[in-house]
């Protein structure tokens, strides 16, 4: 079984790319996920498709997620011979984890005027 759940905020904007041949769409971007005050782990993400336009449409760094996927690698080698191993997150699932900030509270409109103008 190979499944990766958490909860993390972005640590930048997702950089959205579409496939060579245009038929994909695939979302790249970090996540913190706190382990105890003033320790976090980082990890790379990467979404598809629908998940991808999820991310580009949505999100935006310090977004707090839920993310549900899998641990997958990448193997190549660098320019000098060796070879390197890299481990990311395929997204399967993004949910929010928190609401909109709160904007500034309006002030309130009110035809009687202040409360200290009242006769009573």
């Amino acid at each position: 079984m190979n499944k990766w759940l958490g909860i993390g905020r972005l640590t930048k904007d997702p950089e959205i790319r579409a496939t060579q041949d245009g038929a994909h769409t695939v979302a790249r971007f970090g996540i913190a996920v706190d382990i105890k005050k003033d320790l976090a782990n980082f990890f790379n993400v990467t979404a598809w498709d629908k998940t991808a336009q999820f991310a580009e449409k949505y999100l935006r760094k310090g977004t707090k997620i839920g993310l549900e996927g899998q641990l997958r690698t990448d193997d190549w080698t660098n320019k000098d011979g060796q070879k390197i191993t890299s481990v990311y997150i395929l997204a399967d699932k993004i949910e929010f984890c928190e609401s909109k900030k709160d904007e500034p509270e309006a002030p309130v409109f009110s035809p009687m005027g202040e409360a200290d103008d009242l006769p009573f």
